[in-house]
């Protein structure tokens, strides 16, 4: 009789410690599953854009000048995705001639990033998993039903567990700024095959508020209120932060910082408040502008750009 309930007891256990949320087995997943929390939508309720729809900047008539977009220059075509659609849709799945990549943006987190999708010799399709760690969302790729991190740009579980994206550079500017830099720019068109209010953003109020709407596993220092932005950059195994704020204090347009060793180029517009980096070679280095205490949870150890100090660093106003 010992032995039979040791088995039962056993049997049950295996059947606890089996863990589906939103239909993804999470049992061989890299970061603790306890932290994994259903973001409220099922899978694929928020709906990732699979078909883009461009128009011209000469003949859009949406965004306006002040709006933010996420850009990008892929394959010689620049693009610019409206945050007032991403906030809906949260990725799109994009290419440029036979180059494949992914559009994600985590309201939550106000990250926006894009990642090759090009795999092999096929490419990911993408969606939204309805998840979140770090209050961050875990996209999954219809391909092998792996889940991946944002911010870390890896699967956590799945059959591609432990494989990370190439981040491809993006820019977070303004519709007005990228438009005059980018005359022949596309845009993404607000016809994307859904009904929603593009016009008013589902996290109204979100941003000015210090409450997070779920618990993260590093905590960041209040002296920079959670939802400030900075520029988030990760070279050569070195995290640093630069917060907007900073860099408007500072009144420089650009300014030369030595990360791991290596000397960067960052750029500051007031105007379109967009915060950009370079390498020595004039190449623009991925970055992701987020919200400083998305930055900080999963880079606990960053360092933070504390404005212009005599000798640390060169600049122009």
């Amino acid at each position: 009789m010992r032995c039979l309930l040791l088995m039962i007891l056993l049997v049950c256990t295996d059947a606890v410690v089996a863990v589906t949320r939103n239909g993804f087995d999470l049992d061989d997943a890299l970061i603790p599953v306890k932290e994994i929390y259903p973001g409220g939508p099922p899978r694929d309720g928020i709906p990732a854009i699979i078909q883009p729809v461009f128009e011209t900047a000469s003949k859009a008539k949406w965004p306006d000048d002040d709006d933010r977009v996420l850009a990008v220059n892929i394959g010689g075509q620049p693009k610019a995705y409206p945050i007032a659609i991403l906030n809906w849709h949260e990725v799109v799945n994009d290419k440029t001639g036979d180059e494949h990549f992914v559009i994600s943006y985590c309201p939550l987190c106000g990250t926006g990033m894009v990642f090759a999708a090009d795999i092999a010799d096929s490419f990911l399709q993408f969606g939204v998993s309805g998840l979140l760690y770090n209050s961050d969302v875990l996209l999954y790729d219809r391909n092998s039903e792996s889940l991946w991190s944002q911010l870390l740009g890896k699967a956590i579980s799945g059959k591609l567990k432990g494989y990370s994206l190439l981040q491809l550079p993006a820019v977070h500017t303004s519709w007005g700024a990228w438009r005059k830099q980018h005359p022949d720019t596309l845009v993404l068109s607000r016809e994307t095959g859904y009904r929603r209010n593009y016009s008013q953003s589902p996290y109204e109020g979100y941003e000015r508020t210090r409450r997070l709407y779920f618990d993260v596993s590093h905590k960041a220092p209040r002296d920079i209120h959670p939802k400030s932005r900075v520029l988030g950059v990760s070279l050569n195994d070195v995290d640093k932060a630069y917060p907007l704020a900073s860099l408007s204090k500072s009144g420089l347009r650009r300014f030369k910082d030595q990360i791991a060793g290596q000397t960067y180029l960052i750029t500051w517009d007031e105007a379109s408040a967009t915060a950009q980096i370079f390498d020595e070679d004039g190449r623009l280095v991925p970055s992701v502008s987020a919200f400083w205490f998305a930055w900080y949870t999963f880079h606990p150890d960053t360092l933070v750009y504390q404005g212009p100090q005599s000798g640390s660093a060169e600049g122009s106003r």
